[in-house]
């Protein structure tokens, strides 16, 4: 994208967005890196392009991409049982027809649905849940136990719980913490340097409200690493995207052959924008793929059009309390789509 053909300083006045950082990626690498505004209102640190952000849901993108390395290893299954992996926890028996799987869950379609209310951010008052504690509904950040609420593939709904149990298969199959097997089998061959779920606090955003203002503790945690708990940026992320453009290719770093990327951006389910932790979309430029990211203080999108190897990725520390794109980021990633 070029950046003469939108005014992002200007956008982001009008919007009242306090910081933005981007990658752009063509011909399949980065090309480029964009960064604006300040990383806390009323101070003089301004965003710079290894500054990190709050990822919240763009963490499954990356929970799918690792889940596929695993696959591709034999160490899991998408289609088996998870239950059969499952040790720790298990899906509570049901009458409906069929088992959960990863497939299922990659794609929201295993029957969980998240119980209202549930899933907020971290609050120091309450600690960390374990993920057993958090399924079984022993956790104030998820009151009710979590059990399937219809069959499996018959419907969609978006769920953090359906992360949650990812994340614990993870745990149970490698006998390892999701974010050390996210750093062993992502982070270090990828060269993510900024990438944790443990924020240093260091060159780290602050998320704001839509009135400029930072939000309560400066730095919002959601104690769900798979489902929401990423601390990243833009380039680092843009790096997982050319990843997946290469692998689609038969040229990964992470040995993901071409097959498995390829089912990553194939519709599940029967649901035509639904893939495995990424949503679809087909216009002019081809097929799309997407994860958006919005919680307390911060909304961010990666989007990428794997036939033209071509991708964006664009990073905010604002919650405008409206969709992504009737925002600056709406406006960036239409200038984009036009390029």
């Amino acid at each position: 994208m070029k950046p003469q053909m939108i005014n992002i300083q200007k956008s982001m006045k009008e919007y009242g967005v306090t910081g933005l950082s981007m990658a752009v990626i063509e011909s399949g690498s980065i090309s480029g890196t964009e960064c604006f505004g300040l990383l806390e209102a009323g101070t003089d640190k301004r965003v710079e392009s290894d500054s990190i952000f709050s990822a919240c849901s763009i963490s499954k993108f990356l929970t799918a991409i690792l889940v596929m390395t695993l696959t591709e290893q034999g160490i899991l299954d998408l289609d088996e049982d998870i239950n059969k992996m499952l040790t720790t926890w298990k899906v509570p028996l049901h009458t409906y027809n069929g088992d959960v799987t990863l497939r299922h869950l990659l794609s929201h379609q295993s029957g969980v649905v998240d119980p209202e209310g549930s899933f907020n951010e971290f609050n120091s008052k309450f600690g960390t849940p374990t993920m057993v504690d958090l399924l079984e509904g022993k956790s104030p950040y998820c009151k009710v136990p979590i059990e399937l609420k219809y069959g499996p593939k018959r419907d969609f709904h978006y769920s953090d719980a359906g992360f949650c149990i990812i994340q614990l298969l993870i745990e149970d199959v490698t006998g390892n913490p999701f974010s050390e097997v996210m750093r062993e089998h992502l982070f270090q061959p990828l060269h993510m340097k900024n990438s944790t779920f443990s924020p240093p606090f260091q060159n780290v955003s602050c998320g704001h409200t839509g009135d400029g203002k930072v939000v309560k503790g400066k730095y919002p945690i959601y104690p769900y690493p798979a489902a929401s708990g990423l601390w990243t940026t833009p380039t680092d992320l843009a790096l997982v995207v050319v990843e997946l453009i290469h692998a689609l290719k038969g040229k990964s770093k992470l040995k993901l052959t071409s097959i498995k990327a390829a089912e990553m951006i194939h519709p599940q389910g029967g649901k035509e924008w639904t893939g495995l932790g990424v949503f679809l979309d087909k216009n002019d430029k081809g097929i799309e793929i997407s994860s958006l990211g919005w919680g307390v203080g911060f909304q961010c999108m990666m989007v990428a059009y794997p036939q033209l190897d071509s991708g964006l990725v664009i990073m905010t520390n604002t919650d405008l309390g409206v969709h992504q794109l009737k925002g600056v980021i709406g406006d960036v990633y239409k200038a984009f789509l036009n390029d």
